[in-house]
């Protein structure tokens, strides 16, 4: 059985890790006091002890202070047990604080004096843990003990530069505090501001110049299959790798600006973690082409509790990093199983990392730079997404490397689980002769992306009707793509309502975007429709058609 003072020991330190994870001012205030209170007691018990507690009001005065303990916890219970903001509990405090210093330094003479350092600190930290309002108070309730203290203490009164240096004192270092405070919490707004404004800036540029780059791309895709010669289908594998580099750059973009706009929230799930790693293999399969590497995973067969979405982001990144500063060289993922929690790991053969870059590369923004090194594609986004992806959902990520021997990357934390995961959609069995004949709505406010997607549609068989807005009459489609955007206040979800209720059934949709897909899954309301972020790969959206074929026929 743990002893008491271990346990008591424990509660605390549960306590004051929660004061300060979660910024409780009000809770850390209270544990603070539960440190200074003893403190306080053994002097002013030592001190008139000393002299023998000649007096009945020294006796009332060491019984008060010994009496203020018992209160302190009782505070910390109840905000413990009702948090919050009440200020009457607030005001109960200070009283409390103030008056077993006033009583103190009343009754005890020059040897009181120290406990003076003790009320300017209760008075600075009122105010800056619970605002300007609150300094007020405890800079009035301070100068009400001095005085009290005056009128009581004969010693005081027979010195008054004593009082005035106290006075002056309570008046100008919370009057400094407080300016500091202003100063502070306007310079706090303009980096807020200024951190929203890159937010939004880095959002709009992301999704704006995410358009042309989706007609482009497939555009790209339809030349593939225009019987061009060899050189020409050289200069068109050429334009798809640059599209795919930008791609994959204004997705970093637009995820480091969702991060910023702390509104992504995980949705976990059981999630089979061979799945996810499947899916990021046949993603970058091209890229890793491209990069003469050999990219391989073992199979896995557990099951986590996470976030399929933001997993996959957290794969995607780091399988990017290991492509580009590792080309030529092989690439591993597996994961297995580390104190009872469920790692994933991936490792590379390239260059390694030198040993002062490693406390830095999460850093945004930041990349390994050596003289003469190579120009390496991005931004250096990768690894600071990953980590604060990791951090919404209680992962840790670590890395460690070795220079001329490569690097490796854990996510770690997985919380193993016994349910069964929902099948991933990549694992459909794909028909690309399925879409013969398929009868699309496409939906798309922007011209270029409307021809070069109906265009792209029409050389893989499907029959398309392409609208710049959401239709007025309904027709014998099989499946609508839209756009989230289409204008005039209308979204891809008001298209996807409107469309089902013209041809009475609930037609299978797909949409695209070029936001954040948390924020256009809330909208849509419907986790069955798969979202696709522009720029879109032409495969991916051949993959995810021919899934809602099949989906269909079954």
């Amino acid at each position: 059985m743990a002893k008491p003072t271990s346990t008591l020991r424990g509660w605390l330190a549960r306590q004051l890790r929660m004061a300060t994870g979660r910024i409780d001012a009000e809770r850390g205030q209270a544990l603070v006091r539960l440190v200074l209170v003893p403190l306080f007691d053994i002097y002013i018990v030592t001190v008139f002890a000393s002299d023998g507690l000649n007096t009945l009001a020294e006796r009332v005065t060491v019984i008060g202070v010994l009496a203020y303990f018992p209160i302190s916890v009782m505070l910390l219970w109840h905000i413990v047990r009702r948090p919050g903001h009440f200020v009457w509990r607030r005001m109960v405090a200070m009283c409390g604080d103030y008056g077993a210093m006033t009583l103190a330094m009343a009754v005890g003479g020059m040897s009181m004096l120290p406990i003076y350092a003790t009320l300017l600190w209760v008075t600075v930290g009122n105010g800056m843990r619970f605002g300007s309002g609150y300094l007020l108070a405890a800079t009035c309730m301070a100068l009400a003990a001095i005085a009290i203290a005056t009128v009581f203490n004969e010693q005081w009164r027979s010195d008054p530069y004593i009082i005035i240096t106290l006075v002056l004192t309570t008046l100008i270092v919370p009057a400094y505090i407080n300016s500091l405070q202003r100063a502070l919490r306007d310079a706090l707004d303009e980096a807020r501001e200024a951190s929203l404004a890159k937010s939004n800036f880095l959002a709009q540029a992301s999704h704006d110049l995410r358009q042309p780059i989706h007609a482009i791309s497939l555009f790209t895709a339809c030349l593939r299959d225009a019987g061009l010669g060899q050189e020409e289908q050289q200069l068109v594998e050429n334009i798809d790798r640059s599209l795919h580099s930008v791609a994959g750059l204004f997705r970093s973009l637009l995820d480091i600006a969702t991060l910023d706009s702390g509104k992504v929230e995980p949705k976990l799930a059981p999630v089979r973690v061979g799945d996810v790693i499947a899916e990021v293999v046949r993603q970058y399969s091209e890229m890793a082409q491209w990069a003469d590497v050999e990219l391989r995973a073992v199979q896995c067969s557990l099951v986590v509790r996470a976030d399929p979405a933001l997993l996959s982001t957290m794969l995607q990144n780091i399988v990017s990093n290991a492509l580009k500063y590792a080309p030529g060289s092989p690439v591993l993922i597996g994961c297995r199983r580390r104190k009872g929690r469920v790692a994933i790991e991936v490792y590379d053969r390239g260059p390694g990392i030198p040993e002062e870059h490693l406390e830095q590369v999460f850093d945004e923004f930041y990349q390994v730079r050596e003289r003469g090194d190579r120009d390496v594609e991005g931004v250096g986004l990768g690894l600071s997404i990953v980590r604060r992806v990791g951090g919404l959902m209680g992962l840790d990520v670590e890395l460690r490397s070795t220079t001329g021997r490569g690097t490796s990357v854990v996510i770690d934390g997985l919380e193993p689980c016994a349910a069964r995961a929902v099948k991933s959609s990549s694992a459909v069995m794909r028909a690309p002769s399925a879409m013969a004949g398929l009868r699309v709505l496409l939906v798309e406010d922007d011209e270029d992306v409307l021809l070069a997607t109906a265009t792209l549609l029409q050389k893989w068989g499907c029959v398309v009707q392409a609208e710049a807005g959401i239709p007025k009459t309904g027709s014998t489609w099989d499946v609508v793509i839209t756009d989230y955007d289409l204008g005039g206040k209308k979204t891809g979800a008001d298209c996807i309502v409107t469309v089902r209720q013209l041809i009475d059934r609930s037609i299978p949709a797909i949409v695209v975007t070029g936001h954040d897909e948390t924020r256009v899954r809330q909208e849509l309301g419907d986790d069955c429709v798969p979202i696709l972020a522009k720029p879109v790969r032409p495969a991916e959206l051949r993959s995810v058609l021919t899934t809602e074929i099949v989906a269909r026929s079954h």
